[in-house]
This record gives C-alpha cells, structure tokens and sequence, in this order.
C-alpha cells in the first residue's frame, strides 16, 4: 500500500508539472526564437495576435505588457487629524492606535473608575457570592458611574480644547496641553497631601506653591494611591456588617453540634436578606455618589 501511495503521488505531481511547463516553454520558444516556430513546425512568419488574444501564458506571468502607472493619480484613504499637519498616514495611524491603547490606562489613573471597581468586588466577597454579579456586570456599571461623574469635566475639555482644536485655531499637542488642567484640578479634590508629598520627593521637584505647579508626573500616581485607599475603605467598612452575620451564624452552629453543616450556606441567604431589606443598591451608590461632591 504505501509504494502504490508513493507511484499515485509522482504521477499526480508530474501531471501539475506537465500542466504548468507547457505554457511555459511555448513562451520561451517564442521569445527564443524571435518570432520563428519550434523544430518540425512550419516555419513561416507568425503573424502578430490579435489584440485582445489571450497568450498561453497566466496573466500574472505574462510580462510582455509592462504595467502602466498614471502620474498624479489621486490617493485615496488620506488620513486627516485636525492639529496635526501632513499627510503620513502611517503616523496618523499610530497615533491614533497609541491613543486607544492608552485609553484603559487614563480611565484607570485619572478617573473614579478605580475606586467604584474595588468598592463592587467588595461587597460581592462580603456577600459570599463568587460570581453574581460577574465581572462584566461590574465593570459595565463602574464604567456608567463614571462617565455620570465625568461628564461636567468632559464638557469643560471640549469646549477649552476640543472645539478651538477642531477650528484649528490650536494644534493637538496644545490641546493636551489645555485638557491637562480641568483634569488636574478634578484630582486635586480627591488627592491626599500625604501622597502628593510622597511623589514629590521621589520626583526630586520642588514644593508646589499651588496645584497649578504640580505637574502630572506627580499627579497621577498620588491621585491613583489616594483613590485606592479610599475603595479599600469603604469595602473594610461594607465588609463589618457582613462579618458580624457570618460570626452569629457560625456561633450558632457550632453551639447546637451543626459541625457537618457549613456556615456560609446559612449566612449567604441570611446576608442576601439584609442587603435586600435595607435596600443596599440604593445606599451604596448613594453614599459612592456623594462623595465625589
């Protein structure tokens, strides 16, 4: 069986070369020849094809029509950023995918996204649920809080850079520069002055006689440090309510000989419960919301 294998395969590869060749060598013999037929043919004058013929050979082997190029043929898919002159494609490309690629980063650093995620993963450990609500859910929630809170320092950005850029009274990198400052002035808010110390000494900058001086290098770690403290506070205090429950109930079980019952399948619903009744939803995006006032 396998040299029968081996005889079908050589007669299927030479088959395809056989296929393939022909139209080769009848081009070379034409072009070889100069215009005279091979041996034993007839060897009179060919008379020039048609046009419009098709040769023996592929299209895409056929190089005796040089390709044609129109001289100030019009480009299509030119790229334009308002701000940024030229017409490099390639660059407004990467800059653009720079700038999406960066945007996970700036939503974490410069945003409340960061402490609302920290604050939802604690009360689902609190609740003793793995994983209702999911992650996405949580973070498709975080997410609409947080544009809900940055949509007054949105309207400012756009209307100090975004606009004039897009008038072209001012180039991109002045834009940044002019969008640095309501961002800058919303974490000065939040930020603590321990952390700002922190950063500067590390930076080796000089005090900042105001939060104009402070520079984002300073800014965004103090403000991301600041903003992880206060989730994983408010998630210590969710978290006491929950933990009285869970002590009480495995007191309980442990007092009347339920040794071979776990607590958490009693405390869950009884947790569950209580979040429910005190309507838990409305308190803690309440509170949440208010302190970003």
């Amino acid at each position: 069986m396998t040299l029968r294998a081996a005889a079908r395969k050589l007669a299927i590869i030479a088959l395809l070369s056989m296929v393939w060749t022909t139209p080769l060598i009848a081009h070379a013999s034409l072009i070889g020849g100069g215009g005279q037929a091979a041996a034993g043919i007839d060897e009179g004058p060919l008379a020039p094809a048609p046009e419009g013929k098709v040769s023996g050979m592929p299209a895409w082997l056929d190089n005796s029509t040089p390709p044609v190029f129109t001289a100030g043929a019009p480009k299509h898919g030119t790229l334009q950023i308002p701000g940024i002159t030229g017409e490099a494609v390639p660059w407004s490309v990467v800059v653009l995918l720079t700038a999406l690629t960066l945007i996970p980063s700036i939503l974490l650093c410069m945003t409340p996204f960061a402490r609302l995620l920290i604050v939802f993963h604690f009360l689902r450990q609190a609740l003793g649920l793995q994983t209702t609500p999911s992650n996405q859910t949580l973070i498709g929630l975080s997410l609409i809080l947080t544009f809900f809170l940055m949509e007054p320092v949105a309207n400012t950005i756009y209307q100090v850079a975004i606009v004039p850029m897009q008038a072209g009274q001012i180039t991109a990198i002045q834009a940044v520069t002019r969008a640095e400052d309501p961002m800058r002035h919303f974490m000065a808010h939040y930020v603590r002055d321990k952390d700002v110390a922190l950063f500067v000494e590390l930076a080796k900058e000089p005090a900042p006689a105001s939060i104009n001086d402070l520079s984002m290098r300073v800014m965004l770690p103090a403000y991301i440090l600041s903003e992880l403290k206060a989730g994983f506070q408010i998630g210590a205090v969710l978290f006491l309510p929950f933990l009285i429950v869970d002590i009480v109930v495995a007191s309980i079980t442990t007092s009347v000989g339920m040794l071979q019952l776990p607590p958490v399948v009693i405390s869950t619903p009884l947790k569950l419960l209580l979040f429910l009744m005190v309507d838990g939803w409305h308190l803690l995006i309440g509170s949440l919301m208010r302190s970003f006032n």
